[in-house]
């Protein structure tokens, strides 16, 4: 029987296709029967306790000028559907997190929700490494300028940035002469009110942030190494990083180890996590990216990958 896979994303007219991860797993989907519907973040409502979804019925091509073609919208109970993929890009405010409250009660109607709605929640990308503090540099989350500073004081060489960005915005480090280190805590923390990360400085960010995917728990071979522009210190794609993709070393493969069986277990299916060196830095669950460079710079399907796990966790219920 043809299953359904609901995708919830950015407006997909203004996607760049050629390297557009959520468009790689949509063509993987296509491929393996599955039937798509396209919705963004004001399609979702709940009434008196069901989600439903205004949903177009949504054909993609591998093609970077035609790449997909929608039909007439419907609405429909989002527990009828057999999964829903969340793909919204941060940031991650209270609209993110209403609809995460749509898509949870559509996972209690019926529908497998990837990544689960609750898990969303409760792993922010960049604090959700401290529940893995063994696989990280070290790492403070605070908001006060005085611990702030002292972390400074202790590693001399530290990069600071907000706990929801994304794309390497907001992004500073502060070298050992403390340099703008006030304007940057201001800045960041808007004066004491919020929250920032600071972790040491890895110097072996010039040989790459790694970007490794992990599907159900288990990684990919294969990284995505970005590698920083000259003078630049983030390797993000965004900020002008180039990538280039490497096979999992031996340290790689231990973090992924150590993350991958929580990962599992709470329902986050496709998960990127970022290592520079030897450490965990980010663990990304909303929207990763770097599909497309790794499936043609090592002939992976990741795409496919991804949506047979996800036909895995729909065998039980088919059962």
């Amino acid at each position: 029987m043809t299953k359904t896979l609901a995708v919830v994303m950015d407006p997909i007219a203004t996607i760049k296709p050629y390297k557009d991860t959520t468009l790689a797993l949509m063509l993987a989907a296509q491929k393996r029967g599955w039937q798509l519907r396209y919705l963004e973040m004001q399609d979702l409502w709940l009434r008196d306790g069901i989600a439903y979804g205004r949903m177009r019925p949504v054909t993609v091509f591998d093609d970077t000028t035609h790449w997909f073609e929608l039909g007439e919208a419907q609405v429909q109970r989002l527990g009828e559907l057999d999964a829903v993929l969340m793909r919204k890009d941060p940031p991650f405010d209270l609209e993110y997190i209403t609809a995460t409250y749509v898509l949870q009660r559509a996972e209690d109607q019926g529908a497998l929700v990837v990544n689960r709605p609750q898990a969303l929640r409760d792993a922010n990308e960049k604090a959700f490494i401290s529940w893995f503090s063994h696989c990280c540099a070290p790492t403070l989350i605070a908001r006060d300028a005085q611990t702030l500073r002292a972390f400074h004081g202790e590693h001399h060489d530290v990069i600071y940035k907000p706990l929801d960005g994304m794309g390497g915005s907001g992004v500073f480090r502060i070298g050992s002469d403390g340099m703008n280190l006030g304007a940057v805590l201001e800045a960041l923390t808007d004066n004491g009110r919020r929250h920032i990360m600071a972790q040491r400085y890895i110097p072996e960010i010039v040989h790459g942030d790694k970007r490794i995917l992990m599907v159900d728990g288990e990684p990919v071979p294969y990284a995505l190494a970005r590698i920083p522009q000259s003078g630049e210190t983030r390797g993000n794609l965004a900020a002008g990083g180039r990538g280039e993709p490497r096979p999992l070393n031996e340290r790689d493969r231990w973090i992924a180890a150590q993350i991958g069986p929580t990962l599992r277990e709470m329902g986050l299916l496709f998960v990127g996590i970022d290592v520079i060196g030897d450490y965990l830095t980010e663990i990304n669950v909303t929207s990763p990216t770097c599909v497309r460079e790794l499936d043609a710079g090592c002939g992976l399907d990741i795409g496919g990958d991804l949506i047979a796990a996800i036909e895995r966790r729909l065998e039980p219920a088919a059962a």
